[in-house]
């Protein structure tokens, strides 16, 4: 039997109940001060960690930070994943968005927990997919890795997601704070006010920190004049004094740290993911204690990880599993929105028709492999099944007509031809994603973080790719193939409006067959007047994952029944969204965001926060407070009932309406927001009385430099969407102070 390392004796310790930051003292003296350096940052030196990622090294292995051999500590070993781990093959579940759209958290934590098991499998023990940024405006380039525009509905997801991911690896959940723009994301200033941040942009990252989550990323972004790394006021004041974090705050990627000495001061413990500020520090400049104080919070982190993770070494055949797969449709089914619905010829137009003989499938992406982005997220999947290819297998006896372009001509003649459409439109990699390289025009302070060239072939080779040569001069080293940053640059999307190809195709198809589907691709919202009007269904199949086209066919044919419901709002004008310049390099972020902006400009959401349709009829019949304690807030026990003729899953929503004991000048507060959340599935005419854990968070205001409790009374709504109030009470001063 092998001798046990240094790390796995006080691993043992802490299983026996030693408070892991005792435990993990004696690691600490134990190392050089170069080892404890070490730790502060990622292994890799920079020019060597580079050509890696132009090569796409790290697309089969994660990135090692503060690996001590000798000790046995393992270090960070990190890997991206908000649809799926990144690295090797995997299984590439429906994008964050589309989780969101299935109000479904116990179905978050399963998805999470198969990605821990994945990234595990490949020897990552930190995963970077619980991303729960809020959404400011939709064509923000990266909306599709988070969740929603609620921070309750985020903090719930986040939540969640963390409780999957743990019992493998460590969540690591970003980016903070208040990174929602993307084009930009390496020099915007977001400027926000304590209320704003403390009400509407940091709850849910308080949330997860509740739940237990292990490690937090900060963003590229600046706040208030100081980069996120080095903002004192959000990793200590805020992150660890306020909230009591004490696990491990790490760094964007190679431009997250703009000054070495000021990071680890503010309270970041590790720049990632290679050798780069942190490295050229000395110990002039650097206290033995401050050192001491972040080393001390990543070897804790790290022991109370490793003595509370699931014991169970995940196999190779885990991988991209049978039971993967079956999860990754039973969520992508879950997550599609049927939007609108209408008769045609005195039936609804959807389901298909069991007589159908013909049907095309229309539009470029009908045949798209995509699942999403083409940055850190994108996932190597052995199998994606297309819109058309599902559709295919679901409808063997039913001739096909396929026309797979942006092709008006083809388009007409495949719809003439056919009983009805399914005209596949919407987004790609090309039109919104991660935004990669900083540009000399747009980005200089970012490229300036960037040591010289060491003369190493490395260094040469990187240089060669970067001014677009895919081999360095003979003799030079090895040269660069398509690797991360060879992919598009993604950014924000320039319209929130479908592509004109798009829009043409649907007036083409629809003046000559009646029965059109219009299966929309997208994360964020969509204004989409300018031709809602022209047919009769449309659904929100979003980036749906490896088995999407499977998902489809289950929701068209009427194998499934439509449950999913919008995590966002849906405008009817862009003058209904908050001001968004792609390109700025200062904005002012407010509390008025999404279904709130809209409530307090008294304009109507062309969809609400919430809204889905069914095959069937949900009655949500009676409401009352009740039910098992909850820390947070209340419960409230709904009875809903399933008055139509096909089984179905309805989502309950909670919306609150406050009212307050202390008028502030020019402080205001949404009057309506969301509180609590529960899907339940019901037969056709059966009846249940559903429990909503209803918080009492969403209606704290901060007051006097601090959130208060200032409520006199709240109105709960018990509906299916915002502003569906099917049946609401009142919850009195009595009852929150018993809850609180």
């Amino acid at each position: 039997m092998a001798e046990q390392s240094e790390f796995q004796k006080a691993v043992a310790f802490v299983q026996l109940g030693l408070d892991p930051s005792s435990a993990a003292r004696p690691l600490l003296h134990q190392l050089t001060g170069k080892e404890k350096l070490a730790l502060l940052q990622g292994d890799a030196g920079f020019w060597e960690g580079m050509y890696n990622l132009y090569t796409g090294i790290y697309l089969s292995q994660p990135y090692v930070h503060g690996e001590i051999n000798r000790l046995g500590i393992p270090g960070v070993r990190y890997c991206d994943g908000p649809r799926g781990v990144n690295i090797n093959t995997a299984t590439a579940f429906p994008v964050s968005m589309a989780r969101g759209a299935t109000w479904d958290t116990s179905l978050e934590e399963r998805v999470a927990h198969v990605i821990g098991l994945e990234a595990r499998v490949y020897g990552a023990n930190t995963v970077g997919s619980a991303s729960i940024n809020l959404p400011r405006h939709p064509a923000w380039g990266r909306v599709q890795e988070t969740y929603g525009e609620d921070p309750l509905f985020l903090g719930e997801f986040g939540a969640a997601h963390v409780r999957g991911l743990q019992r493998n690896v460590m969540a690591c959940v970003k980016h903070f704070a208040l990174n929602s723009m993307e084009t930009a994301r390496f020099r915007v200033n977001v400027t926000v006010d304590e209320a704003a941040l403390h009400e509407v942009y940091l709850p849910h990252f308080k949330r997860c920190v509740k739940e237990g989550a292990l490690m937090i990323m900060s963003s590229y972004n600046s706040v208030n004049g100081k980069w996120a790394s080095e903002n004192k006021h959000l990793l200590t004041d805020i992150l660890r004094d306020q909230w009591g974090f004490q696990g491990i705050v790490i760094s964007d990627w190679v431009f997250g740290v703009r000054d070495g000495l000021e990071s680890i001061q503010a309270g970041l413990d590790i720049e990632a993911p290679f050798q780069n500020r942190r490295a050229a520090l000395t110990p002039d400049e650097l206290s033995g204690a401050q050192i001491d104080q972040a080393a001390l919070r990543i070897l804790s982190t790290q022991l109370r990880y490793y003595a509370t993770r699931a014991p169970e070494e995940p196999t190779a055949d885990m991988v991209f599993s049978q039971a993967s797969r079956q999860l990754a449709r039973e969520v992508a089914t879950k997550s599609i929105v049927l939007l609108k619905n209408n008769e045609v010829s005195g039936e609804p137009l959807l389901p298909l028709s069991s007589d159908l003989a013909s049907l095309a499938v229309i539009g470029r992406l009908a045949t798209s492999q995509q699942t999403g982005d083409r940055a850190s997220s994108l996932v190597a999947c052995p199998e994606v099944i297309s819109a058309y290819e599902g559709i295919r297998d679901a409808l063997p006896g039913v001739q096909l007509y396929l026309s797979a372009s942006d092709s008006e001509d083809a388009a007409f003649a495949a719809a003439t031809q056919a009983d009805a459409v399914v005209l596949i439109v919407g987004y790609d990699a090309e039109d919104e994603g991660e935004y990669l390289r900083p540009s000399n025009e747009s980005d200089p302070g970012a490229l300036a973080l960037l040591p010289k060239p060491d003369g190493s072939h490395w260094a040469r080779a990187v240089q060669s790719a970067r001014q677009g040569i895919s081999k360095p001069d003979p003799g030079e080293g090895p040269g660069v193939p398509e690797g991360l940053l060879s992919r598009p640059s993604g950014g924000d999307r320039r319209s929130v409006r479908l592509r004109p190809e798009d829009i043409s195709l649907i007036h083409a198809v629809a003046t000559v067959n009646p029965r059109v589907v219009v299966s929309v691709v997208t994360a964020g919202a969509i204004i989409a007047e300018e031709w809602l009007f022209k047919v009769p269904a449309v659904l929100v199949s979003w980036y749906n994952g490896c088995q999407g086209g499977r998902a489809l066919a289950d929701v068209l044919t009427g194998a499934v029944n439509p449950s999913g419901h919008l995590p966002w709002s849906m405008p009817r004008s862009e003058a209904d969204l908050p001001v968004f310049n792609r390109e700025a390099d200062q904005v002012t972020y407010d509390k008025w965001v999404g279904q709130r902006l809209l409530d307090h400009r008294g304009v109507t959401a062309a969809f609400p926060l919430g809204f889905g349709l069914s095959y069937t009829k949900f009655v949500i019949e009676m409401a009352v407070l009740g039910g098992t304690a909850h820390a947070r807030g209340v419960r409230l026990l709904v009875l809903v009932r399933n008055a139509g003729n096909r089984d179905g899953r309805c989502v309950v929503q909670v919306y609150g309406c406050p009212q307050f004991l202390t008028a502030t000048k020019g402080d205001e507060f949404p009057r309506r927001v969301l509180a609590g959340f529960q899907a339940v599935s019901l037969a056709s005419g059966e009846a249940k009385a559903v429990e909503i854990p209803v918080s009492f968070s969403p209606f704290q205001r901060w007051l006097d430099g601090r959130l208060v409790w200032d409520v006199s009374q709240i109105r709960l709504e018990a509906g299916q969407y915002a502003g569906d109030c099917a049946i609401d009470c009142l919850v009195s001063p009595k009852n929150m102070n018993a809850a609180l």
